[in-house]
Formats: C-alpha cells, sequence, structure tokens
C-alpha cells in the first residue's frame, strides 16, 4: 500500500552485503510511489562486461581504460528493476558466483567508481527534476554519491542473520561459508581508497536483525515522513 508524505525527497541507504538493502529500499520505494535505484547492481554490471570481454579483473589500470567504453543503464521502477550493459539485459547474469567473486576489486578502482557515481547522480538528477523521490541503496550514497539527501539510513543486521539471508538468496548456500564470503567482502569495501563503506555521520541507523521485513520498511518510511 503507497504511503503518502510531503515533498518528495531522496533517501539514501547504504550498508554492508546482506543486510537486506535490496528488500528494503524496493518495498520502501513502492510504499512511497518513488524511483527505485540499485548502484551494487552497476558494479556487478560493470563486472559481468568486464569478464565477458576477458579482462583481469585485479589489473586496475585495465580495468580502469576498458571501463570508459562499456555504457551501463539501470531502469528505476522498484517492481521491476532492470540494467542494461551495451543495450544488452543483465539483471540475470549479473548475480552469479563468478561476478560476486570479482566485483570487490572492480568495484575498487577509482576510475570505475567515477564513471559510476556520475551516472547515478544523473539518475537522481532525472527523478528529482521530474519532481518524483527516489531510493538510492549501495555503499556510498550518504557519503559520496548524495551527501546532501536529506534522508540517510545506515541498515545493519548481526553477521549470522546477514549469512542466513545471503544463504538463503543463493538457493540454501552453507551458512558458515556464506558469513566468512561477506565478512571478506566487508572487509575489501570498508578498506578500500576509493568511496569505502562507511557510515554517514548523519545517518540513521536502522538494525534489521530481529526486525521483518516488512518491520524494517515501515519504520524507514516513517522517517521519510518526518524528513519530507
Amino acid at each position: 500500500m503507497r504511503s503518502t508524505v510531503g515533498t518528495p525527497i531522496v533517501i539514501a541507504i547504504d550498508g554492508p552485503s546482506g543486510s537486506g538493502k535490496s528488500s528494503t529500499s524496493r518495498g520502501v520505494a513502492t510504499a512511497l510511489g518513488y524511483d527505485y535505484l540499485d548502484t551494487g547492481a552497476m558494479y556487478r554490471a560493470m563486472t559481468w562486461a568486464l569478464l565477458q570481454r576477458g579482462i583481469d579483473v585485479t589489473d586496475a589500470a585495465k580495468v580502469a581504460e576498458e571501463a570508459t567504453s562499456i555504457s551501463i543503464v539501470s531502469g528505476v521502477d522498484p517492481q521491476e528493476p532492470t540494467i542494461t550493459v551495451d543495450g544488452t539485459d543483465v539483471s540475470g547474469p549479473i548475480r552469479t558466483d563468478e561476478v560476486t567473486a570479482a566485483v570487490s576489486p572492480v568495484s575498487a578502482v577509482a576510475r570505475v567508481r567515477e564513471l559510476l557515481v556520475q551516472a547515478q547522480r544523473q539518475a537522481i538528477g532525472f527523478s528529482t527534476s521530474a519532481g518524483r523521490g527516489i531510493v538510492v541503496e549501495g555503499r556510498d550514497i550518504g557519503t559520496v554519491v548524495a551527501p546532501d539527501a536529506p534522508l540517510k539510513v545506515y541498515l545493519v543486521a548481526d553477521p549470522a542473520a546477514r549469512a542466513a539471508r545471503r544463504a538463503a538468496e543463493l538457493g540454501g548456500a552453507d551458512a558458515t561459508a556464506t558469513q566468512e564470503s561477506l565478512a571478506r567482502r566487508d572487509q575489501i569495501d570498508s578498506t578500500r581508497a576509493a568511496s569505502p563503506l562507511t557510515q554517514a555521520d548523519d545517518a540513521v541507523v536502522v538494525d534489521g536483525t530481529h526486525l521483518t521485513l516488512d518491520e524494517v520498511i515501515e519504520h524507514i518510511v516513517g522517517l521519510a515522513r518526518d524528513a519530507s
């Protein structure tokens, strides 16, 4: 059900892998009638494209050079989010284990982040100039992409809960191995030189460990109502 709020705003939702950002962000956007942007999918799309071209993703210089010729377009419909690379729908392929294993080194390349942050800001600008609100999820939205967002949320959950959710998303993967994988991803993302994963000073921390998805969505919708 759509919830009525005041002036449409930009809502930045950041947090570590497996914290529930995607489901939460889509739910909040749907409830508010807002656009939705999954910036993580954009980095996955870039990674997929590089792998398809046979690029060594650990070669930062080559990744930076190749990235400039890759066109990534992300849809903003929370009900049917889309993402294309050079006109090809890659919504499915970007979720493979191969892409998951390679996305962190690609995301750490400063040139990649420069290109995609520019695209993300353009998407936000299109929505706001059209008078629509937008929910943007990622790891550096409140700190880098949209530091002036009226509402910044940092979504967290304890490691075991995050691992259980991600394992379920992956079709029943081993939770212990998944937790170790998430910890490695967090370490890489939080220590990279370019736009590391970090909580904005003015972000509202929402801990979803013991909350249902609907409860998390309802809470953030309430925060949006107060911020708009």
